[in-house]
């Protein structure tokens, strides 16, 4: 029971990040000059659309490749049917920029995001204490988006947090979907009583899924495994095994629809 309770989670934490609109993406005009190589780091997420995480953080790195990234999200949630077991998620994505003449827009892709990749585009920040962010998938019809509003401290002063907010409307984009993200009494990245739920290219293999589940609390044995691989055929039935993680693909699967994940 605990195992689709688990993957049912994993899914779950993923549709509610994002609002759903008619009509295309709006534009979100790309900061100018905008260097990546200051942005890098770990963020406090301040305000996100739409989602109930807390201790939300972002961490920018380099990637092996020039002009891609990595960007780790860790954000505690409580799994579903687990209500008493706090849980630590670390959710790693990658991103390319696919032009150098606008660095603040790129394109980002995530494990979960099994049908395509999604807009990622840095509309404002002063590197030093705050940034903004604005994500949007096409859809058939309409699209989702997600904005962020980040701070390299725990809190934001109101003046940022009104002129970020202040630009998303210009942009047409509405700020009351936006949640506040408690980042009170968040524990410290040395804390050990959080069960950690890493979320990357090799989180639906066999053992991975069996090892969360027993860090979860619960010991089942090997029986695990057998119903860890039928999860896994489950899920390679609309995400192929082939890791097509090339700069290309990424790029070339932006406004393809029906994806799991928006950042």
């Amino acid at each position: 029971m605990l195992v689709p309770l688990l993957l049912v989670a994993l899914f779950g934490v993923s549709v509610h990040s994002h609002s759903y609109k008619l009509g295309g993406c709006p534009t979100v005009e790309p900061l100018n000059d905008f260097s990546m190589s200051r942005f890098l780091g770990k963020w406090y997420v301040i305000q996100k659309t739409s989602t109930g995480s807390r201790c939300l953080t972002y961490n920018f790195t380099t990637a092996e490749e020039p002009n891609e990234y990595n960007l780790e999200q860790v954000s505690e949630h409580p799994v579903l049917g687990l209500a008493s077991v706090d849980n630590k998620y670390h959710y790693t994505g990658h991103l390319v920029v696919p032009s150098l003449d606008t660095p603040a827009k790129m394109v980002v892709k995530f494990p979960l995001s099994v049908a395509g990749s999604a807009s990622y585009t840095v509309f404002a920040t002063d590197y030093d204490t705050f940034g903004a962010i604005f994500t949007c998938q096409k859809l058939a019809f309409a699209h989702r988006e997600s904005a962020t509003i980040l701070s390299r401290q725990k809190t934001l002063d109101k003046m940022f947090l009104d002129k970020v907010r202040g630009k998303l409307s210009a942009f047409g984009v509405d700020p009351y979907d936006l949640s506040v993200i408690d980042q009170a009494n968040c524990p410290g990245e040395q804390d050990k009583t959080k069960v950690d739920i890493n979320i990357d290219d090799e989180t639906f293999s066999p053992q991975n899924i069996a090892g969360v589940v027993r860090k979860a609390g619960e010991k089942l044995g090997d029986g695990v495994e057998v119903v860890a691989e039928g999860a896994k055929k489950i899920y390679n039935t609309v995400a192929s095994d082939e890791k097509r993680s090339t700069r290309e693909e990424i790029i070339e699967n932006q406004d393809a629809a029906d994806v799991e994940w928006l950042p």
